[in-house]
């Protein structure tokens, strides 16, 4: 599921998910895009776009798709090109096969990455509040 569906009908705003969430059980092929923020549990194939906000990958997920969004947390497997405006953090579960472009890389001990990191400058915006 895509939206947050009718279980969280009737709950006050605060409870509500905050975010798109695709579970374990789903399996999702073609292009993908959110304007909020997205954690992935399941399959993907194709295209993943949350070019504002942040991609959780969990770690149970298979994705095979090129990502581009603002923060992308890589949890499980990821086969394609990854490109985020601020930040790419791969936690010690992640396994990632394909180039990584970011001004911020995390690599946590144990992760994997089979690909070429590319360390982007930062926009000029976040330059600007830097200085």
């Amino acid at each position: 599921m895509l939206t947050t569906g009718s279980a969280t009908r009737g709950l006050p705003d605060e409870e509500r998910r905050k975010i798109a969430w695709v579970g374990k059980l789903v399996a999702f092929k073609g292009e993908l895009s959110s304007a909020e923020d997205m954690a992935l549990d399941g399959q993907v194939e194709g295209t993943i776009n949350v070019r504002d906000h942040s991609l959780t990958i969990g770690p149970d997920a298979d994705i095979r798709a090129d990502i581009v969004g603002k923060i992308v947390i890589i949890r499980g497997r990821v086969k394609g090109q990854i490109i985020a405006s601020e930040k790419v953090h791969l936690h010690e579960t992640a396994s990632v096969e394909g180039d990584v472009s970011s001004p911020t890389i995390v690599i946590a001990d144990g992760a994997r990455l089979d690909g070429r990191v590319e360390t982007l400058k930062q926009p000029p915006d976040a330059q600007a509040q830097t200085e």
